[in-house]
């Protein structure tokens, strides 16, 4: 028996904290600022997800940030004001565990935001002991970054004082009672960091879920230098199929999401010529070179992509055909917030130049529910769980 078996039977409920309850006004969603969600705003829309039947909740990153979808982070040991206290994450842990709810939390170890005080150190005083975290290649201005994003410098986790400080804080958020981890951009750390990390969390936290996301959608070829995966270039060349970059993970982490069964879904819903046999030969080929106990959770949307429902045209029974595909597979299913209600977009965020993403993330829809995709969700949970 596998410590994460619980994870296998999960339906996981995906949170964007502060676009999904707390806030006071819907006002401004389209920028990059704080909405208002919260902490406690989940607290208290537990009924909802309880009778919803989801059985793990995964939210965004809460600790100290720049930002407000969190990524980009300033204090790995710390709640961000914007979203609560530390407090508010213990009684959301002890709330979920008291309804049998498991919870994770995203982590991200790869990098954090400039205005770490850390990397500001590091930045202006060219003796500072943080100088080795990060990775400059032209000191103070030039420096290795996740993607081509400056305002996020990359952590060098082969230098023990950083990695040490990374994982740490991963074990200080378990030991508050969090159920696991979806690891953000796993590709960017080596596997050397991830063996290691999997060694020390798992040595300590044997129950706890580890899921990468493995996915390398959007990079250029300037980006590799900071991409570490085996035969990175001929991946890249050749498309960066997700499904070549899973196997990789096997044996360091217990799964990855699954980005392959995500395209496959679409694919089938909006293509007539990619019929339900091709799909589901498509789908045993997929799942071949994975063992059985290789997790790979299946979602249709994220907070990085363009909306389900969207990518439909809109179409609410082909968004219940995609659930019921999904709901059909033998791995855990995700629902991003506001799937299950119709929550859509005006256009695709890969058509904006800055921030198009916000469209994915808009306030979830409290008022405006369509209430029998919702009773369709409800189903398909029951019947997953049965």
């Amino acid at each position: 028996m596998s410590g994460v078996d619980w994870f296998q039977n999960s339906i996981v409920y995906h949170i964007l904290i502060d676009r999904f309850a707390g806030f006071s006004s819907t006002d401004h969603w389209d920028q990059p600022t704080f909405l208002g969600g919260t902490i406690r705003g989940i607290v208290t829309k537990l009924p909802y997800l309880l009778d919803l039947g989801v059985t793990t909740l995964w939210i965004s990153p809460f600790y100290r940030t720049s930002a407000y979808h969190g990524y980009h982070i300033t204090d790995f040991y710390d709640v961000d004001p914007h979203f609560g206290t530390t407090e508010d994450i213990k009684d959301l842990i002890h709330a979920c565990h008291t309804h049998n709810l498991r919870i994770i939390a995203d982590f991200v170890p790869n990098h954090c935001s400039t205005q770490h005080p850390y990397f500001q150190d590091a930045q202006h005083h060219r003796d500072s002991q943080y100088k080795d975290w990060f990775s400059f290649t032209e000191w103070p201005s030039q420096y290795h970054c996740f993607l081509s994003v400056k305002d996020l410098p990359k952590l060098n986790l082969e230098y023990p004082p950083a990695r040490d400080h990374i994982i740490n804080a991963a074990k200080h958020w378990l030991s508050l009672g969090f159920d696991g981890f979806r690891l953000d951009h796993v590709i960017g750390p080596s596997h050397q960091f991830w063996e290691y990390f999997r060694t020390e969390i798992k040595d300590a936290y044997p129950n706890v879920v580890l899921i990468g996301e493995a996915w390398m959608k959007g990079i250029k070829r300037q980006d590799l230098p900071t991409i570490q995966i085996r035969h990175k270039f001929f991946k890249w060349l050749s498309g960066a199929a997700p499904e070549r970059l899973f196997t990789e993970y096997i044996g360091e982490l217990d799964g990855v999401l699954d980005f392959k069964v995500q395209e496959l879904i679409k694919k089938h819903v909006t293509d007539p010529r990619f019929t339900k046999p091709k799909l589901l030969t498509a789908l045993n080929n997929h799942y071949a070179p994975c063992p059985d106990t290789y997790l790979l959770p299946t979602f249709l949307d994220n907070h990085d992509m363009d909306r389900f429902l969207f990518v439909c045209g809109n179409n609410i029974n082909k968004l219940k055909t995609a659930a019921e595909l999904q709901f059909s597979l033998p791995q855990p299913p995700i629902i991003y917030y506001g799937t299950e209600t119709g929550m859509t977009q005006t256009q695709s965020l890969w058509n904006i130049p800055s921030n198009g993403d916000l469209q994915a993330r808009q306030p979830m829809n409290w008022t405006n529910q369509n209430r029998d995709l919702l009773s369709v969700y409800k189903h398909l949970i029951q019947k997953k769980k049965d």
